[in-house]
């Protein structure tokens, strides 16, 4: 049986069950039809994210996908920096050999 994909609004309603309605881990599995393992797990990232712990995998809260997705731009825009730097010291060198 194919693994299913769960979007991480999906899983945020998981846990709001446990944490905000106060349903019981298993109850809140049966009602979304999930393990309950990953109720468990989705209640435990979203309490750490709550905290401001950024997870590892995807995030669950708006807060957390925000971080999440400039933490990827600042590691593109750190990437294409040292691309500058390299191009730039290597025309540098360039400009230099061609006015000898």
């Amino acid at each position: 049986m194919p693994k299913k994909i769960l979007s991480a609004e999906f899983k945020r309603e998981c846990a709001e069950l446990v944490i905000v309605h106060g349903y019981k881990h298993k109850d809140a599995a049966a009602a979304m039809d999930v393990a309950l393992s990953s109720i468990r797990r989705w209640v435990t990232q979203y309490r750490k994210e709550q905290q401001g712990i950024t997870p590892k995998p995807s995030a669950l809260t708006p807060e957390q996908m925000r971080i999440q997705e400039l933490e990827k731009q600042v590691k593109q825009l750190k990437s294409d920096n040292q691309l500058l730097k390299k191009a730039s010291a290597f025309f540098a060198v360039e400009m230099n050999n061609g006015n000898k």
